[in-house]
């Protein structure tokens, strides 16, 4: 964390997937104050537990065609 005054800058790398939600709880968690700005960093492998679900949901989506 950094300070700017005031306020406190946070900077960390977050999946896309985890920062859908991430205005609506933050702007709750800092009384409408708080606001955040993304910019692409990498890709990186998706974790197997989480491929293996990606994958189960797709298979289930095709069936369901």
């Amino acid at each position: 964390m950094e300070a700017d005054g005031d306020n406190q800058i946070v900077k960390a790398q977050v999946p896309l997937a985890e920062i859908h939600q991430y205005a609506t709880v933050l702007r709750s968690m800092t009384q409408g104050r708080g606001f955040f700005t993304r910019k692409f960093s990498h890709y990186d492998e998706v974790p197997k537990e989480i491929m293996d679900k990606i994958i189960a949901a797709a298979e289930k989506a095709k069936e369901e065609e």
